[in-house]
């Protein structure tokens, strides 16, 4: 069966595919450079309640139908919870306390999560490449959020918590002040939140049910932000309320706007398969625009993870292509037999005759 292609028939049209990735990854540059002027909750609060009703609009406009029935009021609650609340509440938690282009590392690992849960709800297979980027994509993240003395000493072989000079209650402590954690649990939330959509959009549209999502999700940080956060807004300067702006419209509105086109386009999983690129552009704007630097080994886990992102999204597509190339390996591998062959058949008759001419040699 031939595969329908997800781009669109438009101008510049591969740029436009690119687009939300490009969109997701200086969404998170924009909003850590906000971070020291403001508090996490009202940027949480910012970045999906008006993109959320932004979007419901959208649907309204394009004539998708809302939300009927409690059951589908209930699913979309569910799903703002996990995929709204906690997801935007880690996150934003999250990046105040490390830089963009690990945090969106960490965050994009969620494919990693969501192919286990698959797994274990859904009995979705995930296959020898799914498991091999399972295993890279752990080692990645312990790159990434593990002490870099720590990952040296353990590899030497002389680690223990005497030797760090801590004890595990400390580590731990540590552990969960650090952003990374918060980046992880914000990883997991989503891909909680990705395996419920498949029940979401049994009861309600996809596209009215992310718009909805967003704004019910985002009503408990407003009141979070109310409560705890005394006029985070008084600091923030015009650039900060444009790099807000930018997040809210074009980082989440417009973003997932241009994903659910593609992905009703065409096939998901190939959309699916350009992540791997949020990251990718969370870390270049981030080295450029805030001068976040990676240590060497945090630098390959950053490799690490990328390469099992696009294992576990292409873990059905690469049996396929491995497929396809295997007649070409058998042929060279063939055609090398052949010439070994040949090359020893020579040998073996050059041997027979040096050791006839040794002979009459001898002979004489």
């Amino acid at each position: 069966m031939q595969e329908i292609s997800i781009v669109p028939k438009v101008p510049f049209s591969r740029l436009l595919l690119i687009a939300p990735f490009f969109l997701w990854g200086t969404a998170m540059v924009a909003m850590k450079g906000v971070m020291e002027q403001t508090s996490p909750l009202f940027v949480g609060t910012l970045r999906i309640l008006p993109a959320g009703l932004m979007v419901v609009l959208a649907a309204v406009a394009m004539g998708r139908p809302q939300p009927k029935g409690w059951k589908a009021w209930l699913w979309i609650s569910l799903f703002a919870l996990v995929d709204g609340t906690l997801f935007q509440g880690f996150l934003v938690t999250g990046l105040s306390r490390t830089g963009a282009g690990v945090g969106s590392v960490m965050i994009d690992s969620q494919p990693l999560a969501v192919a286990l849960l698959a797994w274990l709800l859904y009995g979705e297979q995930v296959r020898v490449w799914g498991w091999l980027g399972l295993a890279i994509g752990i080692a990645g993240i312990s790159c990434i959020g593990l002490p870099d003395q720590w990952l040296i000493d353990l590899f030497n072989g002389n680690f223990s918590w005497s030797q760090a000079g801590t004890s595990f209650e400390a580590v731990m402590e540590s552990w969960w002040s650090s952003g990374e954690s918060w980046m992880l649990m914000a990883a997991l939330s989503m891909a909680i939140g990705t395996v419920m959509i498949r029940r979401v959009c049994q009861y309600a549209d996809p596209v009215a049910a992310t718009g909805w999502h967003m704004v019910i999700g985002g009503l408990p940080l407003m009141l979070g932000s109310l409560l705890w956060e005394h006029h985070p807004w008084q600091d923030l300067t015009l650039n900060s309320w444009l790099s807000m702006g930018y997040s809210t419209i074009f980082g989440s509105a417009i973003a997932y706007g241009l994903f659910f086109f593609f992905a009703s386009q065409g096939n998901l999983t190939s959309l699916s398969a350009l992540t791997f690129l949020t990251p990718v552009f969370a870390l270049l704007f981030g080295n450029w625009f805030l001068s976040e630097i990676l240590s060497p080994i945090q630098f390959f886990g950053v490799c690490l993870t990328l390469v099992s992102i696009y294992l576990v999204n292409q873990r059905d597509r690469l049996p396929k292509i491995w497929g396809h190339l295997q007649p070409e390996v058998e042929a060279v591998r063939s055609s090398d037999e052949i010439e070994d062959w040949e090359l020893a058949k020579g040998m073996a008759e050059g041997a027979i005759v040096v050791r006839e001419t040794d002979a009459s040699s001898t002979s004489l």
